[in-house]
C-alpha cells in the first residue's frame, strides 16, 4: 500500500491514538512493564509513528521485556538494524570532519549527539542523529567550507541559525524512521540561541572552549552540555517540537553532574539575566524520569521562572509539547513570553511573517518535496491563519509519519 493511498481516520481519534501510545511508550522508557500493552492494530500502527517522531525506537527496541504484535516487532528489529548502520557512518563522519578540521587548524565543538555519543552515555546506535552540528567561530567560516568540501560535502543553504552542508550525491529519504542511506547533513553554527518565544536566549560563549584545539572539541564541562540540551528542549517545547529523546539526553547526563556542576547551570550569566526558562525542562525530564533531577536543583529554577509559565509546566506532558501533538497550535509558546510585549510581537510574527521567515519555509517545501503531499503549505497564509483559529488542521510531519505508519512503511526488509 502506497503512502499517498491509505486512508487515516478522523482527526479525533488519530490524536487520541497518538496521545495514548506516545504517553504509554514513554512511561516504559523509564520503567518498563512486565506485558504489552492491550491495543488495537491501529494502535499499534500508530505506535510505530509515534516511536519514530520521539527518536526512541532503538532505545525501545533495547529496552522493552516485553513482545508486541509481529508487525511491532519487525519495526523495531528494522529500527536496530539500521541504527546500527547508520552509527558506523555517524562514526566514520566525526573521524574525518576531525581530520580535515585539524590539518585545517579549525578549532570546532561537535555538539548534543556527537557529544553525547562521545561520552559512552548510549549504547551504539541508540540515540539517533539526523545531522552533525558543529560549533566553529565566525573568522573559520571560510576554512570550515573548504575543509567540508572536501569531503565532498557541498553547501546547500544559510538560514539565520547555522549553514548546512549536504553530501553531494544526495540520497533521498527512505520510508519513516532511522535508514542508513538517508542523507546525513552537517548543521556549522556561529551561535547558539533559541528565541523563547521571540527574545533570543544566546548561550555561546559558555560553549566555546578557551582556547580550543584544532579538530573536534568537547564542551568546556558537563555544565555546558547539560545548558545546551535544555535550552535546545525548551526551543523546541515553544514549538511544539521536542522528542523524547531530548528529555532522554538530559535524564542520562544528569547521572554525571556534580553539586558544582548543578550550581553552574543554575547561576546568572555575566549579563545578569536570570535563568528563567530552565525550569520547564528541568521539570518535564522529572515528570517522566523520576528522581533524575535533584530537588534543589528543581526549587532554584522554579524560583526564577515566570508564573504563566510555571502554570503551563504543571499541565505539559510529552505529547502536548512534542511532534505528536497532532494539531497545529495558531500561536505556540504563548506561555513563554514574559510581557505583554512578547505576546504582541508573537502574534505579529505568526499573523504577518517576515520576508526571511516565509523564504525558509519555502526552502523547506524544495528541500522536502513530501511536504506539499498534504495541502498545508502551499495554501495562502491568510487561509493557514483561518485554519489555525477555527478549525483542527494536522500537522504535515505527524500526518506524514502516521500515514507511513498506517502504510506499514519501515517493517519491510529492502
Amino acid at each position: 500500500m502506497s503512502e499517498t493511498t491509505v486512508s487515516i481516520p478522523p482527526f479525533k481519534i488519530t490524536a487520541a491514538a497518538l496521545r495514548k501510545t506516545t504517553e504509554h511508550l514513554a512511561r516504559e522508557l523509564a520503567q518498563p512493564s512486565d506485558s504489552p500493552p492491550d491495543w488495537s492494530e491501529f494502535e499499534w500502527a500508530i505506535a510505530r509513528a509515534a516511536a519514530t517522531l520521539q527518536g526512541t525506537s532503538m532505545l525501545l527496541a533495547n529496552i522493552l521485556p516485553w513482545t508486541g504484535p509481529s508487525l511491532w516487532q519487525s519495526f523495531l528489529d528494522r529500527q536496530r538494524e539500521q541504527s546500527l548502520l547508520r552509527h558506523e557512518r555517524i562514526g566514520a563522519l566525526l573521524a574525518k570532519i576531525d581530520d580535515v578540521t585539524r590539518r585545517a587548524q579549525i578549532s570546532c565543538v561537535g555538539l548534543k549527539g556527537t557529544a553525547l555519543s562521545a561520552l559512552s552515555i548510549y549504547a551504539p546506535g541508540e540515540r539517533p542523529m539526523g545531522d552533525v552540528d558543529l560549533l566553529v567561530r565566525a573568522e573559520n567560516l571560510e576554512s570550515i567550507d573548504i575543509a567540508l568540501r572536501s569531503l565532498d560535502y557541498r553547501h546547500a543553504y544559510t538560514s539565520r541559525r547555522h549553514t548546512v552542508y549536504a553530501p553531494r550525491l544526495n540520497a533521498e529519504l527512505q520510508g519513516f524512521g532511522e535508514h542508513v542511506q538517508n542523507p546525513l547533513k552537517i548543521e556549522v553554527h556561529t551561535a547558539v540561541s533559541e528565541s523563547l518565544p521571540v527574545s533570543k536566549v544566546d548561550i555561546t560563549s559558555r560553549l566555546q572552549p578557551a582556547p580550543g584545539h584544532p579538530g573536534l572539541n568537547a564542551y568546556p564541562d558537563f555544565a555546558a552540555l547539560m545548558l545546551h540540551l535544555l535550552l535546545h528542549a525548551a526551543g523546541n517545547m515553544r514549538a511544539h517540537a521536542l522528542r523524547q529523546i531530548q528529555l532522554h539526553d538530559i535524564a542520562m547526563l544528569s547521572r554525571h553532574l556534580d553539586a558544582d556542576d548543578w550550581a553552574s547551570l543554575l547561576a546568572r550569566p555575566h549579563t545578569d539575566e536570570c535563568r528563567w526558562w530552565l525550569f520547564t525542562p528541568l521539570a518535564l525530564t522529572e515528570r517522566y524520569y523520576a528522581d533524575s533531577i535533584p530537588r534543589d536543583v528543581l526549587i532554584g529554577a522554579h524560583a526564577s521562572c515566570p508564573r504563566l509559565l510555571r502554570t503551563a509546566t504543571d499541565r505539559y506532558r510529552l505529547t502536548d509539547v512534542s511532534w505528536s501533538n497532532l494539531r497545529i497550535p495558531a500561536f505556540p509558546g504563548i506561555a513563554w513570553s514574559r510581557t505583554p510585549l512578547e505576546v504582541l510581537r508573537l502574534v505579529r510574527g505568526r499573523v504577518l511573517p517576515d520576508r526571511i521567515a516565509l523564504a525558509e519555509l519555502e526552502r523547506s517545501r524544495r528541500v522536502l518535496p513530501q511536504l506539499d503531499s498534504v495541502p498545508w503549505y502551499g495554501i495562502p497564509h491568510a487561509s493557514r491563519i483561518v485554519r489555525w483559529l477555527f478549525s483542527r488542521p494536522p500537522r504535515v510531519q505527524t500526518i506524514l509519519s502516521v500515514r507511513a505508519a498506517l502504510g506499514g512503511a519501515g517493517t519491510s526488509s529492502d
